[in-house]
């Protein structure tokens, strides 16, 4: 067995569909295959394993059925259900009865289950660390104390409207943030819109932790994401027997975020049923759980979030309108980040500090060149997207610099597309017709070797250049890459 490698255990009792999942596995994973939950419990007797992904249909029982058993002997082991099956009452009884982390749908996408079960794995090591450290922190309650205090502070500090919004000096979000900071200390419910990666939990955070409920609770929930008596199960909680599946009761995140603040994602993806029990929580202030003949008086903050024009839904009828009005006592609108251009060099460079810290990798900046593809490129999955760009030129990176030739080509191309743009700013310019060709010419030519990531041979091929002639203009125009970093010198054209 491979020590390096987490091990994960497959139960199905399908051998192709076993063959497939541990060819898709055994790259990442050391893989252990059962054809029956009985042969899986001999391998979970013997072998230590930190995941188990399991068939919900098999001969005899059910993969809820055995992954209840291995809740009870081996609780540590983080447990997915795999089924061509996707009922919400089978959804329900597997999270409560067996405890399962994913539930995964048939057909599924490599990438995606990879993720998940690395995801999984990290989940399982957080688990063992989290039993040592309650385990020690028994013996130091006052550290305990102190460590939260001094963590709630830095929480507040991160997601300050000031200092925790990143942006430029110029920039367009000021306004939002200055609207952030006379919104935040009263107790009113506000709707964030935006494009999706725009910020919105974010900006949620900031209402939370500058507000008076600083120190309560804040939860979040995709409202997206699940069916609606698994929502409501989630927000306002459940009592044993309500449902199939129900074996205990459960605490609504309502009632465990009573004090502080509830953050609702994707509100406009709610059905019109749940729209209804949802404005009677917030009209009434106090929650129902699930097959329970009792109210519970709740005292939360309301924040919501939509990419959704949520006017437009109350007028086409898909949204009730006094539902909008009670979430909508202020609205704040995230602008996409191809809107506000301005803020994405001081965004990449924070976003790069944070990386660092997370992948453990250090490097000493971006290249200017990699900033002017990032700034022309149009982002249409926002500040997630930026993050993610990011961190691939961080883990692909071999030098102290993020330069371009690092840019997923999607990105790299991006300056093609201003390549117009730079020419009627140029028709516009002052200066002789040669001053003005000369200006543009010196830019298609760093344009092309940037796409072509300094490559001077394929460059000149492009452009019906030798290399000779290649090389004299980049001489006239001052164009040269010096340590990871274009630059112009004063005495040639500026592009």
């Amino acid at each position: 067995m491979t020590a390096n490698l987490p091990t994960v255990l497959v139960v199905d009792d399908e051998p192709r569909s076993l063959e497939t999942l541990r060819r898709t596995l055994e790259e990442e994973f050391e893989v252990l295959t059962a054809a029956s939950a009985a042969e899986a419990e001999k391998l979970l007797e013997s072998e230590w394993v930190q995941a188990i992904l399991c068939d919900q249909r098999m001969p005899g029982e059910t993969g809820v059925d055995f992954l209840s058993r291995v809740r009870e002997r081996w609780p540590e082991i983080v447990r997915i259900v795999i089924s061509g099956f996707t009922d919400a009452g089978d959804l329900v009884e597997a999270i409560n009865r067996a405890g399962i982390y994913q539930y995964i749908s048939k057909p599924w996408h490599p990438d995606k289950l990879l993720l998940k079960l690395r995801n999984a794995i990290d989940l399982f090591h957080l688990q063992r660390q989290n039993t040592l450290l309650a385990a020690e922190l028994k013996l130091r309650p006052e550290t305990v104390s102190k460590d939260v205090e001094s963590k709630r502070k830095l929480l507040q500090q991160r997601f300050d409207w000031d200092q925790g919004i990143v942006r430029s000096r110029d920039s367009s979000m000021n306004g939002i943030c200055d609207l952030v900071r006379r919104v935040a200390p009263y107790d009113v419910s506000v709707l964030v819109s935006g494009e999706s990666g725009t910020g919105k939990e974010l900006c949620a955070r900031a209402l939370h932790y500058n507000s008076m409920r600083r120190d309560g609770p804040f939860v979040a929930e995709n409202c997206g994401a699940l069916p609606d008596e698994l929502l409501e199960s989630e927000l306002f909680g459940h009592k044993r027997g309500a449902f199939t599946g129900a074996s205990d009761d459960r605490v609504g995140l309502f009632e465990l975020a009573d004090g502080g603040t509830v953050f609702l994602d994707e509100i406009g993806e709610i059905s019109p049923a749940f729209q209804v029990k949802l404005l009677r929580v917030l009209q009434e202030g106090e929650i129902r759980p699930l097959g329970s003949n009792k109210r519970r008086k709740v005292d939360v903050r309301v924040v919501t979030a939509t990419n959704r024009d949520l006017e437009a839904e109350v007028r086409a009828g898909r949204f009730r309108e006094d539902l909008y009005y009670r979430l909508a006592t202020f609205t704040i609108e995230l602008p996409p980040l191809r809107d506000r251009r301005e803020d994405i060099a001081v965004l990449a460079h924070a976003l790069l500090e944070d990386l660092q810290t997370q992948l453990g990798k250090r490097v000493g900046g971006i290249s200017r060149e990699s900033l002017a593809c990032l700034e022309a490129y149009p982002w249409p999955g926002n500040v997630r997207e930026l993050q993610n760009e990011l961190k691939r030129m961080l883990v692909l990176a071999q030098d102290d610099v993020l330069d371009a030739n690092l840019l997923s080509p999607r990105i790299l191309h991006a300056a093609d597309a201003v390549q117009a743009e730079d020419l009627s700013i140029i028709c516009q310019t002052e200066g002789s017709l040669k001053e003005r060709m000369e200006a543009l010419e010196a830019r298609i030519i760093k344009e092309t070797l940037i796409r072509h990531r300094w490559n001077k041979t394929r460059a000149a091929e492009e452009l019906g250049l030798s290399r000779v002639g290649l090389r004299s203009k980049l001489e006239r125009y001052g164009l040269e890459k010096v340590d990871g970093m274009e630059a112009l010198n004063s005495g040639g054209a500026t592009p």
